[in-house]
């Protein structure tokens, strides 16, 4: 570089979910269409370049059992939920990572636990990444209002540029809620 200047790579935050269909490990159709999308039309051959910085926001059940009617649960049980939950979201950031380093492409992931949004743009925030790659499902209207969108909440409120990529026609099940 001329006169001593360094080179800094462009940081991409990238928000990666799990399928609702398969869930975990299995990464959302909308997050590996908005990871695929950013290695084709923006990383390119340019690995160098670029840093992708995948976070997984975990969502806690309300009462953390699930869809179980009861359960009896002492202090340990709540202890290895925590773990599973931890090492669920770390398989599923996998592969993410595991792409990256085939490819060449520096990155880093990490999980966060809370509602997506709120965490999403706290963590932009704090992180302060070039911009923000977010899937987006494609929700209808009458779906917005019930199920919200992630996307549309970080494109309005995230303090950074961000890019919000739709699923394929072809990729979409019957019920666009699901991913």
């Amino acid at each position: 570089m001329e006169g001593g200047a360094e080179s800094v790579a462009t940081r991409i935050m990238v928000g990666v979910n799990e399928s609702t269909l398969k869930g975990y490990p299995h990464a959302s159709i909308s997050s590996k269409g908005a990871f695929e999308w950013t290695l084709t039309k923006i990383v390119r051959s340019n690995t160098s370049s670029f840093k992708l910085l995948f976070l997984h926001v975990q969502v806690p059940d309300e009462d953390g059992f699930g869809d179980m009617d009861s359960i009896y649960a002492s202090p340990d049980d709540f202890k290895s939920m925590n773990h599973r939950n931890k090492i669920r979201g770390l398989h599923l950031l996998e592969y993410f990572v595991h792409r990256c380093h085939e490819i060449g492409v520096p990155c880093e992931a990490w999980i966060k636990k809370g509602n997506p949004k709120e965490v999403i743009l706290h963590e932009v925030k704090r992180v302060q990444p070039d911009f923000l790659v977010v899937g987006s499902r494609g929700l209808g209207p009458f779906q917005k209002v019930f199920v919200g969108t992630v996307s549309e909440f970080c494109v309005k409120h995230a303090e950074c540029p961000v890019i919000t990529i739709k699923r394929k026609p072809g990729e979409a099940p019957q019920d666009p809620v699901d991913d």
